[in-house]
């Protein structure tokens, strides 16, 4: 039997608080490189979880979650969807106004990026999900890695809702992406090498755990960072940044410390590591780059390496920016008159 696919308008949602400040929680954190399939629409980002789509919105107060009308007097749906995104946020498990607060005590660098780029979560995403889309980000960039996820969600998942007239599909089940014909279709879709990993990864599971499948990568949260990390390794496509990633994103190791680029270049421009000899991005020097960051700044290191990361992102230019224009305005007598004169 056919399931059928919900039909919803976003005008006609009800917006529920979550009650979380913006110095917990700002939604840029959605289009920092953790997740890639958020996609903004409009004054709300939309994306499926499970199987269930999700609407958020934020105001200068907090951040809201829509519920479609004809559904928002079920409060066992709307206290799930709560909890879900509770737990997708990890806005229990600190408060980053004073984990930012402490970072800034402990370095400099820190308090001048903090400034601008207050509310940035570390998500707690599903594992499977999360381990495939950081295939797709070897040698890439967040706007293809986006491309990518959505064709797969496309190709290989399957439809959750239409919102305005758009499809959005939940995540492809391991299964799906196991199946013969996998690699060649994804090389057809534009993947390159990483479609031979994807397929690789997908089918290598399925052998080894044909009884856990998606549930065996959700169990690697139960070994320590170093023995999830060095489990992920084994898997194609998988190196020491791309599982540092997962750790880091969906394992519960807050400690994890990926190093791309953006990394190796804070670390050489902010922290004493760009002598001569550090040329090339060695394991050596991979180790010795989080090694630092963990030392620096203690527990949750890899939420503050997170902010220094997206202070380094194109996408956020346009926050310096506006933020750079609030702070460059001085209240003068002039300028107060004609505040005064505007608002009579």
């Amino acid at each position: 039997m056919i399931k059928k696919v919900p039909k919803f308008q976003s005008s006609k949602y009800v917006w529920f608080d979550l009650n979380t400040s913006p110095k917990e929680l700002r939604l840029d954190t959605l289009r920092c490189g953790q997740s890639f399939r958020w996609q903004s629409v409009q004054d709300h980002w939309v994306c499926t979880l499970g199987e269930q789509l999700y609407l958020l919105k934020e105001s200068a107060h907090s951040v809201f979650y829509g519920v479609p009308e004809d559904e928002a007097k079920n409060s066992k749906l709307v206290k799930h969807m709560d909890q879900t995104l509770r737990d997708y946020f990890q806005l229990e498990l600190l408060s980053l106004e004073k984990a930012y607060e402490r970072w800034s005590r402990l370095d400099t660098n820190f308090k001048t990026k903090a400034i601008h780029f207050q509310g940035i979560r570390m998500l707690r995403q599903d594992p499977w999900e999360n381990l495939i889309c950081f295939i797709c980000s070897s040698n890439n960039n967040i706007t293809r890695i986006s491309q990518m996820v959505h064709k797969l969600c496309i190709h290989f998942g399957s439809k959750i809702a239409t919102l305005d007239d758009t499809d959005y599909y939940g995540f492809p089940t391991l299964a799906s992406l196991a199946e013969e014909g996998t690699e060649s279709k994804l090389r057809q879709l534009g993947f390159g090498y990483r479609a031979k990993y994807i397929a690789q990864t997908a089918q290598k599971i399925k052998k080894e755990h044909p009884e856990q499948q998606e549930a065996w990568v959700a169990d690697l949260r139960k070994l320590s960072y170093e023995e999830t990390k060095q489990t992920l390794i084994t898997l194609p496509g998988v190196g020491p940044k791309v599982a540092d990633c997962i750790c880091l994103m969906s394992m519960d190791h807050a400690e994890a410390i990926p190093v791309d680029t953006h990394v190796w270049q804070i670390a050489a421009r902010d922290y004493g590591f760009g002598n001569k000899q550090n040329k090339t991005l060695t394991t050596v020097l991979y180790n010795q780059i989080g090694d630092h960051f963990r030392t620096l700044f203690g527990e949750h290191s890899g939420w503050a390496h997170s902010v220094l990361f997206s202070a380094e992102l194109k996408g956020f230019e346009k926050r310096l920016a506006l933020d750079s224009i609030e702070h460059s305005i001085v209240e003068t007598p002039d300028t107060l008159d004609r505040k005064k004169q505007r608002i009579k």
